[in-house]
C-alpha cells in the first residue's frame, strides 16, 4: 500500500500547467471519500485486432483484413500513457497486461518498441509481472523467444480446447496439434504461463471435457483458466445459439474440474482460476482485490483511486475512431466518478470471485467508507449460508461460490 501525501501547494502549481495536469489536480480536490492509502498499481495494454472474429467473442476485437497499422497504433499508445501519466505521478506498476485481441500478431520489433515506451515513461517494480496474451494460431518460436528477451514474463495462451471438432466449432484458427505445439513452444521459453480452457462446448461430453483437462494438465503449466461457454450478448452465438450441454451436465464438468485440479496439486483460488503454490496471476489478483489500473489502447478501461474519490475512464473502442481521437489529444471516451453507492457492489463483486475472500480491512482501504456500509447485506448473505466472516476474512462458502451472481447481487442496493 501505498501511503497518500497531501499534495504541495508548488507541486499543485507545477502540474496545473497542462491540460492533463490540471484534470489530475481536480481528482485531489476533498471529496466523498477518505482513502488513506492507495492500491497496487497495474498496467493494462489493448490490442484491438485478431485474425477472425470467434462467434462467442464479447471483447473489443476486430479482424485484421491484411495488415494493421503497427507503427501508428504503437504510437498511439505512447502518446496515451504520456497523457495519462499525470494521474499516477510517483506510483510504481506491480503487474502488466498486453491482451486483446491477439498481440501476438505484434512483429517482435513492435513488442520491443512497446515495452521499451512503458519502460521509458513508467516506475516498474523489480518483480513485475508482465503477462502477454497469445494464440496458437500465430505462434512462431523466434517470435517468441524475442517476446522473452523484450521482457514478457508470462504467457497467457488460449488453447480452448485440444479437440479438433470442438476449435472448429469455436471458430478457433488452430487445431489441436497446433494448440500442443504452442504449449511446448511456451513452456521451452517460459516457466510461467497460463492455459485457457473453456467447457460446456457444443455437443461437448463429460468425458471429452475430462480429456481436454488432463491434456492441460499434462504439461505441468504454472497456471490455468477454465471457462464455462457462455452465450455472450451481441455474438454469433448469441443470435445462433448452438446445441451445449444441459444444466446437470455442466455441472458435472465443474465438478470433474474440482477433482482433476485437485489431484493434480493445483489451487482453486477464483471461479475460473486455478495454480500451482504461489503461482496465482498477480495482475488478475489486482482486479479481484478492488486494485487500481490504468488501461491504454482501444476500449481499454482505468480504475484510479485518489484520496477522496474513485473514478473510471473508457477508451475509444474502434481502433480508427481511437487514434483519430488520440491525435486530437482526447482518447477518453467516457469517464465517471464512482458513488458511495456503488463503491460497496463494485468492491464485493469483484472479492466474492474469490474462494478465500479477502481481508476484512481491506474493504476500508479500497473504498474509503467503513465496512457498516455494506452491513446489512453481509448479514443477509450470512443467514443465507453464501458468505462466511469473522474478524479477519469475508469469503464466500461453497454455496455461495455456486450461487456466486445471488451472493453478489445481494450488494447492490447498499
Amino acid at each position: 500500500m501505498i501511503p497518500i501525501k497531501p499534495i504541495s501547494a508548488d507541486v499543485a502549481a507545477a502540474l496545473d500547467h497542462s491540460g492533463p495536469a490540471r484534470v489530475a489536480t481536480t481528482y485531489l480536490k476533498p471529496g466523498a471519500l477518505s482513502l488513506t492509502a492507495l492500491p497496487p498499481l497495474s498496467l493494462y495494454v489493448h490490442f484491438p485486432w485478431c485474425v477472425k472474429k470467434c462467434p462467442y467473442c464479447d471483447f473489443n476485437s476486430h479482424e485484421a483484413t491484411g495488415a494493421f497499422p503497427e507503427d501508428e497504433y504503437l504510437s498511439a499508445l505512447r502518446a496515451d500513457l504520456e497523457m495519462a501519466l499525470p494521474l499516477i505521478w510517483g506510483r510504481k506498476i506491480y503487474t502488466i497486461f498486453i491482451g486483446g485481441g491477439t498481440p501476438s500478431l505484434l512483429s517482435a520489433a513492435g513488442l520491443d518498441r512497446l515495452l521499451s515506451d512503458i519502460r521509458t515513461l513508467l516506475p516498474l517494480d523489480g518483480a513485475v509481472e508482465i503477462t502477454m496474451e497469445a494464440n496458437p494460431g500465430t505462434f512462431e518460436a523466434e517470435k517468441f523467444k524475442s517476446y522473452r528477451t523484450s521482457g514478457i514474463n508470462r504467457l497467457s495462451i488460449g488453447i480452448q480446447s485440444f479437440n479438433p471438432r470442438h476449435l472448429q466449432a469455436l471458430g478457433r484458427i488452430h487445431d489441436g496439434d497446433e494448440a500442443r505445439r504452442a504449449v511446448d513452444i511456451a513452456a521451452s521459453n517460459f516457466d510461467n504461463f497460463n492455459l485457457d480452457l473453456m467447457y460446456a462446448l457444443p455437443s461437448q461430453t463429460l468425458d471429452e471435457a475430462r480429456q481436454d483437462v488432463q491434456t492441460a494438465i499434462s504439461y505441468a503449466p504454472p497456471h490455468l483458466s477454465l471457462y464455462h461457454l457462455t452465450m455472450e450478448p451481441n455474438t454469433v452465438f448469441a443470435k445462433y445459439p448452438p446445441n451445449v450441454p444441459d444444466d446437470d451436465t455442466s455441472a458435472d464438468m465443474q465438478d470433474m474440474i474440482e477433482q482433476e485440479t485437485s489431484a493434480a496439486g493445483y489451487q482453486h483460488y477464483e471461479v475460473s482460476a486455478y495454480a500451482q503454490p504461489k503461482r496465482q496471476a498477480r495482475h488478475n489478483l489486482n482486479y479481484w482485490q478492488f486494485g487500481d489500473y490504468l488501461g491504454i489502447g482501444a476500449g481499454a478501461h482505468t480504475k484510479l483511486s485518489f484520496p477522496h474519490r474513485v473514478i473510471r475512464q473508457a477508451r475509444y473502442k474502434q481502433p480508427k475512431s481511437y487514434m483519430e481521437q488520440m491525435r486530437l489529444g482526447n482518447p477518453i471516451q467516457e469517464e465517471k466518478e464512482i458513488t458511495r453507492d456503488e463503491l460497496g457492489f463494485e468492491f464485493m463483486l469483484n472479492a466474492m470471485r474469490l474462494v478465500e475472500g479477502v481481508e476484512v480491512n481491506m474493504f476500508a482501504e479500497r473504498t474509503g467508507m467503513p465496512l457498516n456500509a455494506v452491513e446489512r447485506a453481509l448479514n443477509e448473505a450470512e443467514a443465507k449460508g453464501l458468505l462466511y466472516r469473522d474478524h479477519k476474512t469475508i469469503k464466500p462458502t461453497v454455496l455461495g461460490q455456486r450461487f456466486l451472481n445471488d451472493l453478489q447481487e445481494m450488494f447492490l442496493a447498499d
